[in-house]
């Protein structure tokens, strides 16, 4: 049995409750519990929010809510002001762990429990950080060199299932609200960049968590076709394009504001 007092679970939710069902279902049948299980919702159908109120009762989260849907950025301030233990696991309802995700999970909590400079560690990610070093046998240190050429730098932060402090608003800032997600994430890396972020990436990061987006409860995140087209010369436009915004960004956004 895996209990990890210190942690709160910080799940973001909207229009997908048997995604949750079955993040949860999956977490107690690994024996994994935590000191609280914080669930923010983003204004969900009825349906949903009916779903939400049955999971309630049987694993006894707390369930924060709201009227509307009022985007991410909203989504996670909210839910992390609920967050009363030290550390916060944030994860999306999607993701389901797998049967070494409690050990590894441990393992990632002492790091951060030891050594104070590190403010985030990651276990899931569509690919490696760009700039890595080894650091033990299943993590490595995330670093980015101020002259690094690798514009995807700006992950040393991601949206995808991580451990942090949950005093990290006060150094990092607040979320923005009112924007787009991939716009209120990309600011939020920004942030980790100018505030000279630490933090460890899972070697393995495909192993630990499964996300599954299925056809009855698909991913809520959209992003303009151009971001994502294969062709020669748009990649050639994007990546100049990001090149040139993200280096800037990190010298001239404005910093998110603080708690």
């Amino acid at each position: 049995m895996y209990t990890f007092f210190q942690v709160s679970l910080l799940i973001t939710h909207y229009n997908r409750s048997t995604s949750l069902s079955n993040l949860l279902h999956k977490l107690k049948a690994l024996k994994c519990s935590f000191g609280e299980i914080v669930v923010s919702d983003d204004g969900s159908k009825d349906e949903h929010m009916a779903n939400l109120r049955s999971l309630q009762e049987a694993f006894g989260f707390k369930l924060i809510t709201t009227p509307v849907n009022r985007g991410l950025g909203h989504n996670i301030n909210k839910g992390q002001d609920a967050v009363t233990k030290p550390y916060t696991l944030y994860i999306q309802e999607d993701f389901e762990p797998s049967n070494e995700f409690p050990h590894q999970f441990l393992q990632g909590l002492n790091h951060l429990k030891t050594k104070e400079e590190l403010d985030i560690i990651r276990f899931y990610a569509y690919a490696p950080y760009a700039y890595l070093k080894p650091y033990d046998a299943h993590f490595s240190q995330m670093y980015h060199p101020t002259f690094g050429t690798d514009y995807s730098k700006i992950y040393l932060y991601s949206d995808h299932p991580h451990l942090r402090r949950s005093s990290f608003f006060e150094k990092f800032g607040r979320y923005p609200e009112g924007l787009k997600g991939d716009l209120t994430e990309y600011r939020m890396c920004i942030s980790f960049l100018q505030n000279k972020a630490q933090g460890l990436f899972y070697n393995d990061f495909n192993r630990l968590l499964i996300q599954k987006n299925s056809a009855q409860e698909p991913s809520t995140m959209t992003r303009a076709s151009w971001r994502e087209g294969k062709g020669i010369f748009i990649k050639l436009i994007r990546d100049t394009y990001r090149q040139l915004k993200y280096n800037f960004d990190i010298v001239m956004q404005p910093p998110l504001r603080k708690l």
